[in-house]
């Protein structure tokens, strides 16, 4: 199940309409200021005002050197998560072809590690719930694991590298 985005500061969008806000904002206090330089040119309205478009026109610069930064992160962010899912298809698969899982059986695996129950897993594949528990039994020896969580844990400590660490292995129990 996915989760909705959550809505940032940092989030390209929210930026951009600050940014359309800023300069329209800024268009009027410079419109005001340059009709006002003819009536009253040095008066405290529009020196206010002036400072204002300033202000207005610095934080347009500066907005959008923030948006330029999140969009950089964000094609960053999208091309590592690209590689990772590459990665981890590419370790589930060599893996699943180590442990001599048949070709049901990957199936089965994947559905498995994608998070699908048996119900779900049997309606995708057109097989019993019975099937597709005995091929689940099946994975589970073959990879000498318990069940569905420590199926799915083996993955999960391939992406963290060096895994979890023991209890009591903690930075305390390493320095004397």
């Amino acid at each position: 199940m996915t989760r909705p985005p959550t809505l940032r500061l940092t989030h390209p969008a929210v930026i951009t309409a600050f940014l359309m806000v800023q300069t329209l904002a800024a268009v009027f206090f410079l419109g005001d200021v340059v009709t006002e330089l003819f009536t009253d040119p040095l008066g405290p309205h529009v020196v206010l005002e002036g400072l204002t478009a300033l202000a207005l026109i610095s934080g347009m610069a500066f907005g959008t050197l923030t948006l330029r930064a999140a969009l950089d992160r964000l094609r960053t962010q999208s091309a590592a998560l690209a590689v990772a899912a590459g990665s981890l298809a590419q370790v589930i698969d060599t893996q699943f072809t180590d442990w001599r899982l048949t070709p049901a059986e990957r199936d089965v695996g994947l559905l498995a590690l994608k998070g699908l129950d048996v119900a779900e897993i049997a309606a995708v594949r057109g097989a019993a719930t019975g099937t597709v528990r005995a091929q689940l039994a099946h994975i589970y020896a073959k990879t000498g694991v318990s069940g569905r969580a420590q199926f799915a844990a083996f993955f999960v400590e391939d992406l963290l590298g060096s895994g979890v660490p023991a209890i009591g292995a903690g930075p305390s129990a390493t320095s004397s």
